[in-house]
């Protein structure tokens, strides 16, 4: 290679096109996962991206939060309860499937589609921290879109007590006993639905996956209920994930939403499996996925 100042004496010219070294704090693998895990979430609501992806969440959103309106103008009118905190997340089971369905494949599926892993994994981001940041990011996207309507409902509850201040601690209490089941029940369908969309790159395919994960179970569990005895019909519930959580809910709670017997640790022990055995999937998806 020819030296500076031979080019010069030849006549040639040496351009300084502004590169510079990169010399500011290298933030390392831990900022690398927050970043990836923020985007993913914004992804998830369609923020900094066109008016295109926000349709669907934005959609999405004003159902849950249409519900809720409702709820509190019943009560504020009534006086009446008309959706407790526990029964809204249930309530919006199929709206949340909805979503779950289009917004997991949108988070896996276009890095797959466009193949930018590679570009991923040449940084000191490891596979694992990809697929964790993933799922995190899908799992509080559903939290979100069910505790902002949760907050809206107990807002509208407080308003509407009648029982001083013994009346909106006990209000208070139930609001952060259903963000602690909102959480729960987000954690598993998130868990759930992103390995399920890791596995195709086209996001249609990873859709009509996952709705039919959460539906496909569920004529045997009316089966079981009119024709199987009392142990089959308090243990059906643990093949869907939906019904997994109605069970989970009665036990924690003490509900009377569904009959689970004496089976209720049996659903923790379940739903515990169930997010887990998820998670690890999808982390040995991303392993086998060529860098």
């Amino acid at each position: 290679m020819a030296s500076a100042d031979s080019l010069i004496n030849n006549g040639g010219v040496i351009h300084d096109i502004g590169y510079r070294r990169y010399t500011g704090a290298r933030l390392g693998r831990r900022h690398i996962v927050t970043a990836l895990y923020l985007h993913s979430l914004r992804t998830a609501f369609g923020l900094g991206r066109s008016a295109k992806a926000k349709i669907f969440p934005g959609i999405v959103a004003l159902i849950a939060f249409g519900v809720a309106v409702i709820a509190v103008a019943i009560r504020s009118q009534s006086g009446e309860i008309a959706i407790s905190y526990l029964y809204y997340t249930s309530v919006m089971g199929i709206p949340v499937l909805l979503f779950l369905a289009v917004v997991a494949p949108e988070l896996v599926c276009r890095d797959l589609r466009a193949q930018v892993l590679p570009l991923y994994f040449s940084r000191p981001l490891r596979r694992a921290d990809y697929a964790v940041a993933k799922v995190a990011a899908m799992i509080s996207a559903v939290w979100l879109l069910l505790a902002g309507p949760l907050l809206l409902m107990f807002l509208g509850g407080v308003f509407a007590q009648t029982g001083g201040a013994s009346g909106a601690r006990h209000e208070f209490t139930d609001f952060l006993g259903g963000l602690a089941w909102a959480a729960i029940a987000a954690a598993v369908l998130g868990a759930v639905a992103m390995p399920l969309a890791s596995w195709t790159s086209r996001r249609a395919v990873s859709a009509v996956v996952i709705v039919s994960a959460f539906l496909v179970t569920t004529p045997v569990i009316g089966v079981v209920d009119d024709l199987g005895g009392d142990t089959a019909r308090q243990l059906v519930r643990l093949v869907n994930p939906l019904t997994l959580l109605d069970g989970l809910q009665t036990w924690i709670f003490r509900t009377s939403r569904v009959d689970i017997g004496r089976y209720g640790s049996l659903y923790l022990v379940g739903a515990l499996a169930l997010v887990g055995g998820c998670v690890a999937l999808l982390i040995v998806r991303y392993r086998k996925v060529a860098a």
